[in-house]
């Protein structure tokens, strides 16, 4: 059997050919060859050499090596962080030709060259056991071969002292350890296999510390923080960069790197679309742009890279974060915490505290930690004075498809397909005022909640279901407030498009006047689209909607 590090190989060949394929296709169509978005490209090597485009970062790869010798970065996947640590490795590896015309050119004189110890854990599945004694094995088989060491333990931190000390002995240079996604053999284990990860894991870092003096630079990254990795508890040292905000836009792309970097694939994606430039640029920014990592309005949010650059090829605004694949992080955050992320979608703000986003996490902490630091949630404002964050979705494609990921985890549809068809439905039921069409698919929908122990409890809270109509609300693409404050009370939901306003009010085993009456009594501002009044019942035996009338506005 092919070992995992061939396998890496085969597919890094692969993604050659293909690219090269971009380019004579790119040529036949009488494009400009240089301009080859780097599709599938996590390599620096592979994306100078082949002259894809490419958003200058080394400056602050030049401050960051100047400036320290030990550092953290937590990004969400798919964020450019293995482009980064290759970048990294390049560096130290003194090929000073890669980053000719770069930023850093004209920073670094030296180009000394150092021994490069790349851990690199993106190309293995943890999910099948053994395989993370398998990857250790073969980066430390591969380092030993390349100081002619002997294995003379099985220890993983013994290994990796005796490949300290032999590499530093050998060449004279003290040693730089890049380490690519730490953390994605904890994320796809759990239980006794993840604690024995853990604690392998915790002796193997263990020598950043107490061999700290053999080390030029360590960069590690990942997409959280783990709770009782060495890393986080003993290394004080390593510096966590991950909400500094110098550091803010190290991955991801802001506005003005995107149109000074990619101004002709934004000209090209307007016209395909047919929409100016302006437009073009606007529905960009609202579909992928606003990830922030600091609480600094003064920074710059920043582009999801892959799925911008996946637009640019496609000349389309899909959604490519989450097409790639529904992320075990999430589901396991929605089977862990169903009850608290159930009513996100009815939140107009979420406000928490600072060590919500910076602690470590665990199955069962609060999710909002895991939420932020894998990309689901981002900044918004910062109130210094009380030190309270305000997180929200940080752009279209991560609301849509974290409520499209969420609606089958609180109705418990097994074919999700058909979800999107009917919410689809219901969306177009509003746009053109089909209220009865609209309430006959929601009513479907919320028979579909689950029971569980203590459900008669939940279900009579009308929390419950006004989250979830909230939900479905979103996914419509709708503008929905829920409890919205008029000058005499709350509604309970108020839905917009461009020619309708819905205004709803839930009730629970109560009779569908009362809900009717609490609308007309807290009352609306006058408003020159058609008002639809409607009042809804909910039934805690039969758990959906069993009652509901509209009346004129």
């Amino acid at each position: 059997m092919a070992s995992s590090l061939y396998v890496a190989i085969q597919e890094r060949t692969a993604t050659g050919i293909l690219q090269k394929e971009r380019r004579k296709i790119a040529i036949l169509a009488g494009m400009n060859e240089s301009r080859i978005l780097p599709i599938g490209v996590q390599s620096f090597d592979d994306l100078r050499r082949e002259g894809y485009l490419y958003v200058d970062k080394t400056a602050l790869v030049y401050k960051l090596v100047a400036e320290g010798r030990q550092y953290f970065l937590s990004r969400p996947r798919r964020f450019g962080k293995s482009l980064l640590t290759t970048t990294f490795q390049a560096y130290f590896e003194g090929k000073n030709d890669l980053f000719k015309g770069l930023a850093i050119e004209k920073l670094e004189t030296e180009w000394k060259a150092y021994p490069v110890l790349y851990l690199d854990f993106t190309g293995f599945n943890f999910n099948r056991p053994g395989t993370f004694e398998v990857a250790m094995d073969e980066h430390l088989e591969t380092w030993e071969k390349s100081f002619g060491i002997e294995k003379e333990s099985d220890l993983p931190e013994s290994r990796f002292r005796k490949i300290i000390r032999s590499a530093l002995e050998k060449t004279g240079k003290q040693v730089v350890l890049l380490v690519d996604e730490y953390d994605k053999p904890l994320l796809e284990t759990e239980g006794e296999e993840r604690e024995r990860i853990r604690s392998t894991l915790k002796g193997f870092y263990g020598n950043l510390k107490s061999m700290g003096h053999c080390f030029r630079f360590a960069w590690l990254t990942g997409i959280t923080k783990f709770a009782k990795v060495s890393i986080f508890s003993d290394l004080n040292q390593l510096k966590n960069l991950s909400m500094k905000r110098e550091y803010a836009t190290l991955c991801g792309i802001t506005q003005a790197e995107m149109e000074a970097t990619f101004g002709p694939e934004v000209d090209a994606m307007a016209a395909f679309q047919n929409l100016s430039r302006e437009a073009c640029l606007e529905k960009l920014r609202q579909q992928y742009d606003e990830y922030r990592f600091c609480e600094d309005e003064d920074i710059p949010g920043v582009y999801n890279p892959f799925s911008l650059i996946n637009a640019f090829d496609d000349k389309k605004f899909k959604n490519y974060w989450f097409e790639s694949g529904t992320p075990s992080l999430l589901l396991k955050a929605l089977q862990n915490n169903l009850d608290q992320l159930r009513n996100l979608p009815a939140q107009d703000k979420l406000i928490v505290n600072s060590e919500v986003l910076t602690s470590a996490y665990e199955d069962n902490d609060n999710p909002l930690t895991l939420l932020f630091q894998s990309g689901y949630l981002t900044i918004k404002a910062y109130d210094a004075k009380y030190d309270e964050y305000t997180l929200d979705y940080p752009n279209d494609e991560v609301r849509y498809g974290f409520l499209k990921v969420l609606i089958p985890y609180v109705t418990q549809l097994a074919d999700k397909d058909q979800t999107s068809l009917v919410i689809n439905g219901m969306s177009r039921d509003l746009e053109t005022g089909n209220t009865k069409s609209f309430m006959e698919k929601l009513q479907g929908l919320l028979a579909d909640l689950p029971y569980h122990e203590g459900a008669d409890a939940a279900l009579k809270s009308e929390s419950v279901f006004r989250n979830v109509v909230a939900c479905i609300f979103l996914l419509s693409g709708k503008y929905v407030h829920t409890e919205k404050h008029t000058s005499q009370g709350r509604i309970d939901s108020v839905v917009e498009t461009p020619e309708h306003v819905y205004l709803f009010e839930f009730k629970v085993d109560k009779p569908v006047e009362e809900a009717l009456e609490q609308i007309e009594r807290n009352g609306y501002a006058g408003d020159t689209r058609t008002v639809h009044k409607i009042g809804a019942v909910f039934s805690t035996k039969t758990r959906t909607l069993a009652d509901w009338r509209e009346v004129p506005g």
